[in-house]
């Protein structure tokens, strides 16, 4: 056998991972909100985009079709999916495909043979976001209010909370006149964690600051006498004991107790009252007075204010029976392809980057509408099966939801495990019975001893909570008990996943709940 040299022609297929496809994928990830925003950020950089403003507008068959063949068309085409399904009617029933929508499109989440690029974008095609999502900056509203013009508005005359440094700055101010120390004394208060902690080594911030480590600890202490007291501390003892030294209550039994407070946690009081020289009257005392304490002093200072989670898509039962989903249209984008304006720089656009500049923008914004639809029909899509197939759990409670992974809802939708994985990332769904990730749905399976259907690990990890929230003082259930009661209901499972299951709910054990009730009574 001779080795030469030829040509050879192949036929191959590959699939090619374009900035388009790359964004379709992105899109299919977010929730409303942030898609929202990456909307807003199209917005202002197409101009060829514009936001649909009325209410009742829809999305129609014909109007995708024109966004289709829109080169020459002057109609507008509007995203927003409005469409729901009839779970009473046709739960479970593929939702029906706009087929006038272009193969490359229709292809960015399944193709024929079932397989979407969700498979490519998991076998080794590596890829990066073509764009990144940023905050949306909103147009300042105009002041007001004062009779003159140079005088304040009503509106920035109201008070403000302090926030933590503005306190802390006031002090550094009055206590710290040398100019050294209150350079040490910012960046120390810059380091400063949520909670109020000092997360910096101080060898370190003596490094960066040019001065020794005895002259950073000296400034430290002095910062640890601020209000609010545990401020500045390193760590949870340091921070209990920098505020009972405030109260004149750290004696040598109350150092011990401190330093010993994970013996406190275990509920082991004999090895406290050894450790402290007390009896159990003052190690009880001692237990409330350390109640009283604050563990992360600085978060007084701060406003939070609750972010409430917006579903993405909204259920709800039927007059006859049944159940109805849809998508949460509140949250949807609206926008329009304005193909008038399209056409009309494009008959005075003379050169020839004009031209190209304004059909990679139009192409852009079609491509835009149709993913944003095809995203909205298969988020819609994924939802349907998933209250189909848990539809014992919306009507009966958590015992009754099922072991459920990708591949059962992949396989009846024909979609691949991937695309809903990135379907249900991120995404709630308004229920009956309060709001849910999507992910939520998918558990593991355990077997049953009895021959029946498997049990989900979440109805499992809620009995496992029943069952110990009902445990009478005297007679607290060690992992084994919980085993036998639960394999005499039919649940196959172990000593070690029920250790797992109740570390993960955050119970102790048995020991130390026994310790913590004998403690109370």
């Amino acid at each position: 056998m001779v080795l030469t040299p030829r040509l050879d022609q192949r036929q191959t297929q590959a699939l090619v991972m374009t900035p388009q496809l790359q964004q379709a994928i992105k899109l299919l990830q977010l929730n409303n909100l942030e898609l929202a925003e990456f909307v807003e950020q199209e917005l202002e950089s197409n101009p060829l985009l514009e936001r649909e403003e009325s209410e009742a507008a829809e999305v129609s068959d014909e109007a995708v079709a024109e966004a289709d063949a829109a080169d020459a068309d002057g109609v507008g085409l509007e995203v927003e999916a409005l469409e729901s399904i009839d779970l009473d009617q046709s739960i479970g029933a593929e939702i029906p495909e706009d087929r006038t929508l272009d193969a490359e499109v229709d292809n960015v989440y399944t193709n024929d043979s079932g397989a979407d690029l969700g498979a490519a974008a998991n076998n080794g095609e590596e890829f990066r976001d073509s764009f990144a999502l940023g905050p949306v900056s909103g147009a300042a509203g105009a002041g007001g209010g004062g009779y003159d013009g140079d005088l304040p508005g009503m509106e920035e005359t109201l008070s403000q909370e302090v926030s933590l440094r503005d306190h802390l700055m006031d002090q550094l101010s009055c206590d710290l006149d040398d100019p050294v120390d209150r350079v040490i004394g910012i960046h120390l208060m810059d380091l400063l964690d949520d909670a109020g902690y000092l997360v910096a080594d101080l060898a370190e911030v003596a490094d960066t600051l040019g001065t020794t480590p005895r002259r950073v600890a000296s400034t430290l202490a002095r910062l640890q006498d601020f209000d609010p007291p545990g401020i500045f501390a390193r760590n949870l003892k340091e921070c209990l004991a920098l505020q009972l030294q405030d109260r004149d209550r750290y004696d040598p039994a109350m150092q011990a107790f401190v330093e010993n407070l994970e013996l406190l946690a275990k509920r082991d009081l004999a090895a406290l009252e050894r450790v402290c020289g007390v009896d159990a009257e003052d190690i009880a005392d001692m237990a409330d007075e350390i109640r009283t304490l604050d563990p992360k002093p600085a978060l007084k200072f701060e406003t939070w204010v609750a972010q409430p989670i917006v579903p993405d898509v909204m259920m709800r039962p039927q007059s006859g029976g049944g159940w109805l989903v849809e998508l949460n249209n509140e949250t949807l984008p609206r926008i329009l392809v304005n193909n008038h304006y399209y056409a009309r720089i494009a008959k005075e656009a003379n050169a020839k980057a004009d031209r190209r500049y304004i059909t990679e923008q139009f192409q852009a914004a079609n491509w835009l509408v149709k993913t944003l639809h095809q995203r909205a029909t298969t988020i819609l899509k994924v939802a349907s099966e998933l209250v189909r197939q848990q539809e014992a759990f919306f009507s009966r409670g958590v015992q009754h939801l099922k072991p459920l992974v990708l591949r059962d809802i992949a396989d009846v939708i024909e979609m691949h495990e991937s695309t809903v994985s990135r379907v249900t990332s991120n995404k709630y769904m308004a229920t009956p019975r309060g709001i849910y990730e999507l992910k939520y749905f998918f558990t593991t399976a355990i077997g049953s001893t009895l021959g029946g259907d498997a049990h989900s690990a979440e109805s499992v990890r809620h009995r496992i909570k029943s069952l110990i929230d009902e445990e009478p003082a005297k007679k607290v259930l060690s992992d084994d008990k919980i085993v036998d009661i639960l394999r005499a209901e039919g649940i196959d499972i172990a000593r070690r996943t029920v250790a797992k299951y109740r570390e993960a709910l955050g119970i102790r054990s048995s020991i130390q709940r026994r310790r913590e009730k004998a403690a109370l009574r």
